[in-house]
């Protein structure tokens, strides 16, 4: 089978296999079975345990060999002592993939850890059997109802077409609970850990193909075949975007990418230059990873640079204004029309330059909806930016907002930010979400995004 076909059963399997499973909470294999019922698994579920017969309500085998029928994958979750031999168990079961939960391989600083993680990494290859780990949390498959992984809360992550691939299982419990809050659909939460026989590269190969996946973030620390991830990179953003997080910009951070998956993290110049060469969006920030992919998801590419900001009040237009020269944005002029047309519907007092400040025509929904309008249709401008603070009296205006953005954009971007107190427009930005309106609960956030957007498309465009 070829890479590809190893990998799809690894994340759409029949049947999982749960080595080390457990009624005791304190054990990792009592995690990794309430994850697989969590998520709704559809498949066969076999947990193994040497002396019990039913756990969590799941008839238990003694070994993965006395199991009934095909297991497609392994979830192990005991001591790294015992590894190499189920390893052995599972080869000669015909098990295609195994997730390897467990530490103390290649991360710790004992040269026992490597051996090991060696021995284990030569028995899979034997019997090809492909590894994710070890030393890690596991991963999430949304869309299959896989929760491979010992975080049974995983499974609330909304589905959608976002995938993360992370070195770091701290990483990925940072990040779900990020894309829960900032209402970010996901596809696919992988880490990959200190990696047996699946690379960066190999998974970044598998996500160009895979129909659930379309923008893909990766966390990077280090490898050790840098060239060949950035060769793949760099072949996927033709048809898909990677957003890349990148750590290790000083000494210390180096040193500790080491110690937790057993790869030094590289000068972080040289692979921030690589990725951009290769077409991938950095963030500088885990914020930024999400925001920006959610945007790439979401949005159409701006055709330019041009950009107008519209704000029914006036400070919030200008911290974007600020941020759109920070990243090379062009506040463009407005066409005669649309600056005739913009006298007649704003006040006197109303800033009518870019930026825009709608003054007490915020609060009528159809002034500004004919204003955003008026400003997409200009052929000046390649995106809009769009503030509103929370106002009851403006509350209207949401939903002018969705409607106009569900109804046509003019292939142009529309990048938004509606902040308001907790508690407060719950269901209106629900009713977003459900659009596919891009919101951020910042001007900085939103209008950096903007300036992700217009990066990615000029490096699209010269590809």
């Amino acid at each position: 089978m070829s890479t590809w076909d190893d990998l799809n059963s690894i994340f759409y399997p029949r049947s999982v296999a749960v080595i080390g499973a457990s009624p005791d909470f304190n054990r990792l294999g009592y995690h990794c079975m309430s994850s697989l019922i969590m998520g709704r698994f559809p498949g066969k579920i076999y947990p193994i345990h040497p002396s019990l017969s039913e756990i969590m309500g799941f008839k238990a085998y003694p070994s993965i060999k006395a199991a009934p029928g095909e297991i497609d994958l392994a979830i192990i979750a005991v001591r790294s002592s015992l590894v190499p031999t189920l390893l052995i168990e599972c080869a000669e079961k015909g098990v295609k993939g195994v997730v390897l939960i467990t530490a103390g391989f290649k991360e710790i600083e004992d040269k026992a850890g490597a051996e090991l993680q060696e021995e284990v990494t030569t028995i899979a290859n034997r019997a090809n059997i492909k590894i994710i780990g070890p030393n890690t949390f596991g991963f999430v498959n949304l869309h299959a109802n896989l929760n491979a992984s010992f975080t049974p809360e995983f499974s609330l992550t909304p589905k959608g077409g976002i995938s993360l691939v992370s070195q770091s299982g701290g990483f990925c419990h940072l990040m779900a609970p990020l894309a829960m809050e900032e209402h970010v659909a996901m596809s696919k939460i992988i880490g990959i850990g200190n990696r047996c026989n699946i690379e960066f590269a190999d998974i970044l190969e598998y996500m160009a193909d895979d129909s659930d996946t379309k923008v893909i973030m990766i966390y990077v620390e280090g490898t050790d075949n840098a060239r060949r991830l950035f060769e793949v990179a760099r072949s996927v953003t033709r048809g898909k975007p990677i957003v890349a997080f990148k750590v290790g910009r000083f000494s210390l951070s180096d040193k500790a990418a080491y110690s937790h998956t057993g790869s030094m993290a590289g000068k972080y110049e040289v692979y921030t230059a690589a990725f951009k060469q290769a077409g991938v969006v950095m963030a500088d920030s885990s914020t930024e990873l999400i925001d920006v992919a959610k945007a790439l998801v979401l949005c159409p590419l701006p055709k330019g640079n041009r950009v107008a900001v519209l704000s029914g009040q006036a400070g919030p237009g200008m911290i974007m204004s600020d941020i759109c020269e920070e990243n090379s944005l062009v506040l463009a002029d407005f066409s005669p029309q649309t600056t005739k047309r913009l006298d007649q519907l704003l006040a006197p007092l109303a800033m009518r330059a870019n930026p825009v400040d709608m003054g007490p025509a915020w609060y009528d929904s159809q002034t500004i909806r004919e204003v955003i309008e008026l400003v997409l249709t200009d052929e000046n401008i390649d995106g809009v930016l769009l503030y509103s603070a929370y106002a009851s009296a403006n509350r209207s205006l949401l939903n002018e907002i969705t409607s106009l953005l569900k109804s046509d954009t003019h292939g142009k971007p529309i990048i938004s930010c509606f902040p308001s107190p907790t508690g407060v427009w719950v269901e209106e930005k629900q009713e977003f979400v459900r659009s596919g309106v891009v919101f951020y609960p910042t001007p900085e956030r939103a209008a950096k995004v903007m300036g992700s957007l217009v990066k990615h498309a000029y490096r699209q465009a010269k590809n």
